[in-house]
Protein backbone atom coordinates (compact mmCIF):
# COMPACT_ATOMS: atom_id res chain seq x y z
CA UNK A 1 0.00 0.00 0.00
CA UNK A 2 3.20 2.32 0.81
CA UNK A 3 4.16 2.10 -2.68
CA UNK A 4 0.86 3.10 -4.03
CA UNK A 5 0.29 5.70 -2.08
CA UNK A 6 4.04 7.25 -2.40
CA UNK A 7 3.38 6.33 -6.89
CA UNK A 8 0.47 8.62 -6.41
CA UNK A 9 1.44 11.47 -4.39
CA UNK A 10 4.14 11.65 -6.74
CA UNK A 11 2.43 11.54 -10.02
CA UNK A 12 -0.04 14.26 -8.48
CA UNK A 13 3.34 16.48 -7.81
CA UNK A 14 5.12 15.64 -11.48
CA UNK A 15 7.45 13.91 -9.51
CA UNK A 16 9.43 10.44 -9.80
CA UNK A 17 8.40 7.59 -7.21
CA UNK A 18 11.42 4.92 -8.48
CA UNK A 19 14.04 3.93 -6.62
CA UNK A 20 12.76 6.19 -3.43
CA UNK A 21 14.35 4.97 -0.51
CA UNK A 22 12.35 4.53 2.99
CA UNK A 23 14.20 5.95 5.47
CA UNK A 24 12.01 6.16 8.55
CA UNK A 25 8.59 4.39 9.07
CA UNK A 26 7.37 5.01 13.06
CA UNK A 27 5.03 7.98 13.39
CA UNK A 28 5.24 8.99 9.49
CA UNK A 29 6.78 6.92 6.12
CA UNK A 30 9.30 9.07 5.40
CA UNK A 31 10.67 8.36 1.57
CA UNK A 32 13.59 9.54 -0.09
CA UNK A 33 13.37 10.20 -3.83
CA UNK A 34 16.43 8.48 -6.26
CA UNK A 35 15.66 11.41 -8.95
CA UNK A 36 14.81 14.32 -7.08
CA UNK A 37 16.02 16.11 -3.83
CA UNK A 38 12.76 15.47 -2.32
CA UNK A 39 11.75 13.65 0.59
CA UNK A 40 7.66 12.64 1.21
CA UNK A 41 6.39 12.22 4.67
CA UNK A 42 3.26 10.07 4.41
CA UNK A 43 1.06 10.03 7.90
CA UNK A 44 0.72 6.83 9.45
CA UNK A 45 -1.74 7.04 11.57
CA UNK A 46 -5.19 9.54 12.22
CA UNK A 47 -3.54 11.66 14.55
CA UNK A 48 -0.39 12.45 12.13
CA UNK A 49 -3.17 13.09 9.38
CA UNK A 50 -4.79 15.11 11.25
CA UNK A 51 -1.89 17.35 12.02
CA UNK A 52 -0.93 18.27 8.43
CA UNK A 53 -1.92 21.51 8.43
CA UNK A 54 -0.70 22.57 10.99
CA UNK A 55 2.88 20.84 10.05
CA UNK A 56 2.55 23.24 6.71
CA UNK A 57 1.82 26.63 8.77
CA UNK A 58 5.02 25.61 11.39
CA UNK A 59 7.32 25.15 9.06
CA UNK A 60 6.17 28.65 6.35
CA UNK A 61 6.50 30.19 10.32
CA UNK A 62 9.89 28.99 10.62
CA UNK A 63 10.65 29.45 7.31
CA UNK A 64 9.87 33.67 7.18
CA UNK A 65 11.73 33.75 10.13
CA UNK A 66 14.58 32.34 8.78
CA UNK A 67 15.22 29.59 10.84
CA UNK A 68 17.63 26.43 9.99
CA UNK A 69 14.84 24.17 9.49
CA UNK A 70 13.59 22.03 6.66
CA UNK A 71 11.57 23.90 3.92
CA UNK A 72 8.65 22.50 2.32
CA UNK A 73 8.59 22.04 -1.32
CA UNK A 74 7.48 25.00 -3.07
CA UNK A 75 5.06 25.24 -5.75
CA UNK A 76 2.43 22.54 -5.14
CA UNK A 77 -0.43 22.90 -2.90
CA UNK A 78 -0.12 20.82 0.32
CA UNK A 79 -0.99 18.35 1.88
CA UNK A 80 -1.26 15.75 -0.58
CA UNK A 81 -4.12 13.14 -0.59
CA UNK A 82 -3.93 9.92 -1.83
CA UNK A 83 -5.74 6.57 -1.25
CA UNK A 84 -7.26 8.25 2.39
CA UNK A 85 -3.80 8.96 3.14
CA UNK A 86 -2.15 12.96 3.28
CA UNK A 87 1.38 13.38 2.43
CA UNK A 88 3.89 16.39 2.46
CA UNK A 89 6.56 17.45 0.45
CA UNK A 90 10.03 18.45 1.30
CA UNK A 91 13.39 20.11 0.20
CA UNK A 92 15.75 17.16 0.64
CA UNK A 93 18.96 18.46 3.30
CA UNK A 94 21.95 16.85 1.90
CA UNK A 95 23.73 15.58 5.57
CA UNK A 96 26.63 16.79 4.58
CA UNK A 97 27.71 18.30 8.07
CA UNK A 98 29.46 16.78 11.30
CA UNK A 99 26.81 15.56 13.36
CA UNK A 100 24.73 17.60 15.13
CA UNK A 101 25.10 17.78 19.69
CA UNK A 102 23.76 19.59 22.50
CA UNK A 103 24.98 22.95 21.56
CA UNK A 104 23.29 22.90 18.70
CA UNK A 105 19.84 21.93 19.36
CA UNK A 106 20.50 24.59 22.88
CA UNK A 107 20.90 27.57 19.92
CA UNK A 108 18.27 26.60 17.46
CA UNK A 109 15.93 26.31 20.70
CA UNK A 110 16.79 29.23 22.14
CA UNK A 111 16.23 30.83 18.45
CA UNK A 112 12.81 29.13 17.99
CA UNK A 113 11.61 30.01 22.07
CA UNK A 114 12.36 33.86 20.91
CA UNK A 115 10.27 33.88 17.65
CA UNK A 116 7.20 35.66 17.76
CA UNK A 117 4.17 33.44 17.97
CA UNK A 118 3.10 32.64 14.14
CA UNK A 119 -0.32 34.23 12.68
CA UNK A 120 -1.95 30.93 12.27
CA UNK A 121 -1.91 30.17 16.30
CA UNK A 122 -0.70 27.08 17.45
CA UNK A 123 -2.74 24.39 19.16
CA UNK A 124 -2.47 24.79 22.90
CA UNK A 125 0.00 21.81 24.59
CA UNK A 126 -1.92 18.79 25.26
CA UNK A 127 0.30 15.86 25.57
CA UNK A 128 -2.56 13.54 26.67
CA UNK A 129 -4.06 13.63 24.14
CA UNK A 130 -2.76 11.90 21.29
CA UNK A 131 -1.68 8.89 23.13
CA UNK A 132 -4.72 8.05 24.76
CA UNK A 133 -6.19 8.60 21.01
CA UNK A 134 -3.35 6.17 20.18
CA UNK A 135 -4.15 3.48 22.97
CA UNK A 136 -7.96 4.33 22.03
CA UNK A 137 -6.99 3.25 17.93
CA UNK A 138 -4.84 0.41 18.48
CA UNK A 139 -5.74 -3.49 19.16
CA UNK A 140 -2.03 -5.10 20.11
CA UNK A 141 -2.65 -4.08 24.06
CA UNK A 142 -3.59 -6.72 26.22
CA UNK A 143 -6.66 -5.81 28.78
CA UNK A 144 -3.72 -5.40 31.18
CA UNK A 145 -1.28 -3.11 29.34
CA UNK A 146 -4.37 -1.40 28.12
CA UNK A 147 -5.77 -0.48 32.26
CA UNK A 148 -2.07 0.36 32.83
CA UNK A 149 -1.21 2.74 30.28
CA UNK A 150 -4.99 4.32 30.61
CA UNK A 151 -4.58 5.15 34.49
CA UNK A 152 -1.15 6.19 33.59
CA UNK A 153 -2.40 8.13 31.57
CA UNK A 154 -4.65 9.68 34.69
CA UNK A 155 -1.88 9.91 37.01
CA UNK A 156 0.24 11.87 34.67
CA UNK A 157 -2.44 14.82 33.59
CA UNK A 158 -3.10 15.01 37.15
CA UNK A 159 0.89 15.51 37.83
CA UNK A 160 1.42 17.69 35.14
CA UNK A 161 -1.51 20.39 35.73
CA UNK A 162 0.07 20.78 39.64
CA UNK A 163 3.60 21.79 38.01
CA UNK A 164 5.22 25.55 38.43
CA UNK A 165 7.08 26.39 35.60
CA UNK A 166 10.23 28.81 35.59
CA UNK A 167 10.24 29.06 31.85
CA UNK A 168 8.01 32.03 30.26
CA UNK A 169 5.11 29.66 27.78
CA UNK A 170 4.92 29.98 23.94
CA UNK A 171 6.05 28.37 20.53
CA UNK A 172 7.60 24.89 21.10
CA UNK A 173 8.80 22.05 18.87
CA UNK A 174 7.68 19.64 21.18
CA UNK A 175 10.07 16.30 19.86
CA UNK A 176 13.47 18.40 20.02
CA UNK A 177 15.98 15.34 20.11
CA UNK A 178 18.83 15.24 18.10
CA UNK A 179 16.83 12.72 15.88
CA UNK A 180 15.15 16.09 14.07
CA UNK A 181 18.23 17.90 13.76
CA UNK A 182 19.59 16.89 10.27
CA UNK A 183 23.41 17.97 9.36
CA UNK A 184 22.81 20.58 6.66
CA UNK A 185 25.92 22.03 4.70
CA UNK A 186 26.18 25.36 6.83
CA UNK A 187 25.15 23.49 10.43
CA UNK A 188 21.83 21.46 11.60
CA UNK A 189 18.51 22.21 10.30
CA UNK A 190 15.60 21.18 12.35
CA UNK A 191 12.78 19.01 11.14
CA UNK A 192 9.45 17.13 12.32
CA UNK A 193 6.60 19.90 13.44
CA UNK A 194 4.04 17.44 13.89
CA UNK A 195 4.17 18.17 17.84
CA UNK A 196 4.44 21.92 17.94
CA UNK A 197 2.63 23.90 20.21
CA UNK A 198 1.97 26.87 22.39
CA UNK A 199 3.32 25.49 26.17
CA UNK A 200 5.69 25.24 28.57
CA UNK A 201 9.38 25.42 27.12
CA UNK A 202 10.36 23.46 29.91
CA UNK A 203 9.24 20.46 27.52
CA UNK A 204 11.17 21.11 24.75
CA UNK A 205 14.06 20.41 26.85
CA UNK A 206 13.14 17.33 28.28
CA UNK A 207 13.50 15.06 25.38
CA UNK A 208 17.39 14.98 25.52
CA UNK A 209 17.45 14.72 28.82
CA UNK A 210 15.18 11.51 29.19
CA UNK A 211 17.14 10.12 25.96
CA UNK A 212 19.97 10.65 28.09
CA UNK A 213 19.25 8.45 30.78
CA UNK A 214 17.19 6.12 28.81
CA UNK A 215 19.06 5.72 25.28
CA UNK A 216 22.85 6.21 27.48
CA UNK A 217 24.11 8.82 25.02
CA UNK A 218 27.46 8.90 24.42
CA UNK A 219 29.16 12.03 25.37
CA UNK A 220 27.99 15.46 26.90
CA UNK A 221 24.83 15.47 24.69
CA UNK A 222 22.64 16.62 27.48
CA UNK A 223 25.34 19.26 29.45
CA UNK A 224 25.82 20.75 26.09
CA UNK A 225 22.30 21.67 25.75
CA UNK A 226 21.78 23.13 29.51
CA UNK A 227 24.98 25.56 28.70
CA UNK A 228 24.48 26.46 25.75
CA UNK A 229 20.35 26.95 26.53
CA UNK A 230 21.27 28.57 29.93
CA UNK A 231 18.50 25.78 31.52
CA UNK A 232 19.10 22.72 33.53
CA UNK A 233 15.70 20.80 33.35
CA UNK A 234 17.47 17.92 35.23
CA UNK A 235 17.71 20.32 37.82
CA UNK A 236 13.47 22.01 37.55
CA UNK A 237 11.43 20.04 40.47
CA UNK A 238 9.12 19.35 37.75
CA UNK A 239 11.62 16.81 35.93
CA UNK A 240 10.46 13.65 36.86
CA UNK A 241 6.72 13.84 35.79
CA UNK A 242 8.05 15.15 32.88
CA UNK A 243 10.28 12.31 32.28
CA UNK A 244 7.50 9.80 32.91
CA UNK A 245 4.88 11.92 30.62
CA UNK A 246 8.40 11.78 27.91
CA UNK A 247 8.52 8.11 28.70
CA UNK A 248 4.74 7.14 27.67
CA UNK A 249 4.89 8.90 24.90
CA UNK A 250 7.97 6.70 23.78
CA UNK A 251 6.09 3.69 24.80
CA UNK A 252 2.94 4.46 22.65
CA UNK A 253 4.07 6.64 19.96
CA UNK A 254 4.23 3.06 17.46
CA UNK A 255 1.33 1.97 18.60
CA UNK A 256 -0.88 3.06 15.46
CA UNK A 257 1.82 1.24 13.03
CA UNK A 258 3.01 -2.01 15.14
CA UNK A 259 0.73 -4.33 12.68
CA UNK A 260 2.19 -2.55 9.38
CA UNK A 261 5.63 -2.80 11.01
CA UNK A 262 6.41 -6.04 13.01
CA UNK A 263 10.06 -5.34 13.50
CA UNK A 264 9.42 -2.20 15.89
CA UNK A 265 7.58 -5.03 18.02
CA UNK A 266 10.58 -6.10 20.11
CA UNK A 267 11.54 -2.93 20.89
CA UNK A 268 8.45 -1.96 22.41
CA UNK A 269 7.56 -4.84 24.49
CA UNK A 270 10.57 -3.97 25.88
CA UNK A 271 10.16 -0.31 26.40
CA UNK A 272 6.50 -1.44 27.95
CA UNK A 273 7.69 -4.00 30.39
CA UNK A 274 10.51 -1.79 32.03
CA UNK A 275 8.26 1.34 31.92
CA UNK A 276 5.37 -0.75 33.51
CA UNK A 277 7.69 -2.54 36.36
CA UNK A 278 9.39 1.15 37.23
CA UNK A 279 12.68 0.17 35.64
CA UNK A 280 14.54 3.34 35.75
CA UNK A 281 17.63 1.87 34.74
CA UNK A 282 16.75 -0.15 31.51
CA UNK A 283 18.44 1.13 28.35
CA UNK A 284 16.01 1.11 24.98
CA UNK A 285 17.11 1.25 21.64
CA UNK A 286 15.89 3.93 18.69
CA UNK A 287 13.11 2.62 16.76
CA UNK A 288 14.64 1.04 13.42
Amino acid sequence: MLTVVLDTVCRQAGLDPNGARLIKFTNNAVLELARQPIVVRIAGSQTVRDRAPKVINVAKWLARNGMPAVRLLDGIHQPVQAHGHLATLWQRVSPTGRAPNGADLGRILHRYHRLLPPDVPLPPWRPLAPIRQRIAETDVLSESDLAFLETKCGELEEAVADLAYDLPQGPIHGDSFLGNLIPGRTGPVICDFDSAAEGPREWDLTPIAVGNLRFAYPGRIQQELADTYGFDITRWPGFPAFRQLRELQLVTSVLPVLRDNPSLYEQWRHRLKTFQSGDIEAVWTPYR
